[in-house]
């Protein structure tokens, strides 16, 4: 760096610029590229252009020196330059201050090398910005925790960050374009709010100075758009970051992405189909809907299937197990699989507990896992057929749960007092439990419609696409100060 610091020293000292505010660029290096796929070797085009792009590699041999420029999507491009055509002084210049990693601008005209190699042969060149810390050597592979601590350095380096980046890009857009085409509006709630609701989870804590009024981030994006739907819009959407104060580990970040949407006189069923279509959207969008995993191949097309939660878990322990079934029994079976339950866990508590250790890990091909206990969401509406049971489905792929839809709760009475129960085990301790949302029951109350809800975590699908943890899903995931 000291170096470095010496050659933006030494631009500045004779008035040259080390970071202009601009270059003359006529092209770039893709344009470049797409023009020319394939120039004879020894051959001279004839067209003028100026490029610029990022030093990634320099060999500077007497009168001829070489370069290989990259563009921020990781296309490249020789630079040369000849004593002959860019003079004595701005070789020489060249020699001395370019470093791997420097923005620099050439003009020159467009040639094939004797090798072949597609060039810019420059007659004059200029630093468009000088890089003050060198670049890790490009074949090298970096640490993960390199990787992820300083993205800016993965993304010059290695193509395949690149590429992550345009795939998840391209997976958001699919999802935002599918509901788009299916007449969905996509709406903004927000962030800061005064109860934490729409998930059990830990909310973080901020104060407003204005009211002097505590505030939470949201856990969730549902009880807004919600009342949206009160309103009279019947299918809305919002894809945000949503902040949970919990664990970080390979599946979970405190800030992450989700989907929701609702869709008046929609249930779990016409919700399983748009989750579906959005999937599939995701799939040919990063160009496959086969998916290769440690586990097997994960095959998207054809019909996915359904699997009751106490069905599915009776068939994993072999024995039946219902709504009826004793917290005493659940404890044993756990005791039996391995699995740590804590003391003051409910059957219902259970029951899931035990599906998500004993039998979640098992689905890897997608399952609509269905027909839950209450417990496990309460803004679920009862089930329509089976009592003691709601209507709310996780989607489970790859073992992991990567989305979740209910037919909603609209009824404000029920409504009211599931959200009590939940008030009630916060004032007890729970730090998860949801509060208690007079407005949101107070928007109710105007008269819901029947209506089916989703939520998607955005990062989970990245993840299965592509094959990466929760921290490499994100671009700049939240990590511990260095």
């Amino acid at each position: 760096m000291h170096v470095r610091m010496e050659k933006r020293a030494k631009l500045l000292e004779r008035g040259d610029q080390a970071y202009p505010v601009g270059v003359g660029r006529t092209h770039t290096l893709e344009d470049i590229r797409a023009k020319f796929p394939a120039l004879e070797a020894d051959t001279s085009t004839g067209e003028i252009v100026g490029v610029a792009g990022r030093v990634v590699f320099v060999r500077n041999t007497g009168k001829l020196c070489f370069a290989t420029l990259q563009s921020g999507s990781g296309t490249r491009l020789q630079a040369m330059l000849s004593l002959a055509n860019v003079g004595e002084e701005a070789l020489a210049d060249w020699k001395a201050l370019v470093d791997l990693g420097d923005h620099v601008f050439v003009h020159g005209e467009i040639i094939s090398s004797k090798r072949g190699e597609l060039s810019v042969m420059a007659d004059s060149w200029q630093m468009a910005s000088k890089a003050l810390r060198p670049l890790p050597v490009l074949h090298a592979e970096l640490s993960e925790e390199m990787r992820v601590r300083r993205r800016y350095v993965d993304l010059i380096v290695r193509d395949t960050a690149r590429e992550q980046v345009r795939k998840r890009s391209a997976i958001v857009k699919a999802l935002r374009d599918t509901l788009h085409g299916e007449d969905y509006i996509e709406l903004e709630t927000p962030i800061l709010q005064l109860i934490h609701g729409g998930a059990a989870a830990r909310p973080f804590h901020t104060h407003l100075n204005a009211f002097d009024q505590p505030m939470t981030l949201r856990i969730a994006l549902e009880l807004y758009l919600k009342r949206a739907v009160v309103g009279g819009m019947d299918k809305v959407f919002e894809l945000g970051r949503i902040f949970r104060n919990e664990g970080v580990d390979s599946t979970h970040s405190p800030e992450f992405t989700m989907l929701e949407l609702y869709e008046a006189y929609g249930d779990q069923f016409s919700m399983a189909r748009v989750m579906q279509r959005m999937i599939l959207a995701a799939a040919d969008a990063v160009g496959s809907r086969t998916i290769a995993t440690e586990r097997g191949e994960i095959n998207l097309d054809g019909e996915w299937a359904w699997l009751p939660v106490y069905q599915g878990l009776g068939d994993a322990v072999g024995q039946e197990i219902t709504p009826e079934t004793t917290a005493v029994e659940l404890r044993s079976i756990a005791a039996a699989r391995g699995v740590k339950v804590e003391a003051g866990w409910d059957a219902e508590k259970l029951v899931i507990e035990l599906f998500g250790e004993i039998v979640e890990p098992t689905l890897i091909q997608p399952t609509f896992v269905c027909d839950y206990p209450p417990s496990a969401q309460p803004l679920a509406r009862p089930h329509r057929d089976k009592p003691r049971l709601i209507e709310a489905w996780d989607l489970v792929i790859d073992g992991k749960e990567t989305g979740t839809a209910f037919s909603e709760l609209i009824d404000p009475v029920i409504q009211r007092e599931r959200l009590t129960q939940q008030s009630l085990a916060a004032a007890a301790g729970d730090p998860e439990a949801m509060q208690l949302d007079e407005d949101f029951l107070r928007a109710l109350e105007y008269g819901a419609p029947p209506m089916g809800g989703i939520g998607l975590g955005v990062d989970r699908l990245v993840m299965l696409f592509t094959g990466v943890g929760i921290r490499e899903a994100i671009l700049f995931p939240l990590m511990k100060p260095e």
